[in-house]
């Protein structure tokens, strides 16, 4: 005989297969967006034990030695590894420093804009940088900072100026990388916001007039309280990225006088695991990033659930 709280579980599983049946077009529509994850993201899990393997290609996965954290041991023993972390983290840092506001202040320019041909003249320039690509941005950045032709030297040149080696110093590497990051992604950024803050109710605006409230007591009172909650989760996402480097970008601006400020860890697991084809090594690097990475989230989304309540889960 069933108890009562088998029968609930049962009807609530009809009413689930019930409510898929009826809206089976939606589940297509998802499937080929799961169908993409699961052969290009859990799959490949499968492959991480070689982090705690000697990896050898002619016996594959199951054929390895087992060699527990060796790896792991070693990344720590490493003399660079405590300078690619360092690098990683203030590339990271600096770029959510810098580039999280800048599209919320863009975002909010736009909407405050009266005319809608200027608005969306600025919305089009704004985000045509993202739809370049990581080698013609890496290129324009060595066109307009090279020492010798770039536009920048050319303009100090014009003002009787000394010229700045951009390009071959190592302090300058960051601040390129980091503005360039935000002038190519600013833009794009903004769509997000936009979007949050075309679904606020005119009435509080109107509201808020008649009160005598200023065009910035209404943007700092109505318009960010209404995009907190997507600025909240949109922070906690950027903050689960933060040790991941986008590796073209770093790879490219590379050079063998800038190395120390550049190699990241992205950097370094490509070289290791393709060039010297340290596999299992490397794998043993990719993992502690995503552990590292899979904490940051955590904790800052505890912080953010702690504080104002919205949070990611």
């Amino acid at each position: 005989m069933q108890t009562a709280e088998g029968i609930r579980l049962v009807s609530r599983r009809n009413q689930l297969l019930r409510r898929a049946v009826k809206n089976y077009e939606l589940y297509f529509f998802v499937l080929p967006a799961v169908t993409y994850f699961f052969i290009f993201c859990y799959l490949p899990m499968f492959g991480v034990q070689i982090a705690f393997k000697d990896f050898k290609p002619n016996v594959g996965i199951w054929g390895s030695q087992w060699v527990g954290l060796k790896h792991f041991r070693r990344i720590m023993t490493l003399p660079s590894f405590p300078q690619i972390v360092r690098n990683t983290l203030l590339l990271s840092v600096y770029s959510l420093a810098v580039g999280f506001p800048v599209p919320i202040l863009l975002a909010l320019s736009i909407n405050e804009m009266r005319s809608s041909k200027v608005r969306r003249s600025v919305q089009t320039i704004s985000y045509a940088p993202y739809f370049i690509s990581t080698i013609v941005l890496v290129s324009l950045i060595e066109i307009f900072c090279n020492e010798s032709y770039g536009m920048l030297n050319a303009i100090q040149r014009l003002l009787g100026a000394q010229t700045i080696p951009f390009l071959t110093k190592q302090r300058y590497f960051r601040g390129m990388y980091v503005l360039s990051g935000v002038w190519q992604s600013a833009g794009w950024s903004t769509i997000v916001y936009l979007s949050a803050l075309t679904s606020i109710d005119p009435e509080l605006h109107e509201s808020a007039m008649i009160d005598g409230a200023s065009r910035l007591q209404r943007i700092l009172h109505i318009n960010m309280s209404c995009i907190l909650p997507t600025m909240s989760l949109l922070f906690i996402l950027q903050v689960g990225g933060l040790m991941s480097i986008g590796f073209e970008k770093v790879y490219l601006m590379q050079k063998s006088v800038n190395l120390e400020v550049s190699e990241v860890i992205s950097t370094y697991v490509y070289k290791q695991g393709l060039l010297q084809m340290q596999y299992s090594f490397s794998s043993a690097v990719g993992l502690f990033n995503s552990v590292v990475n899979c904490t940051l989230l955590v904790i800052t989304n505890s912080i953010a659930k702690a504080l104002d309540g919205n949070s990611l889960f």
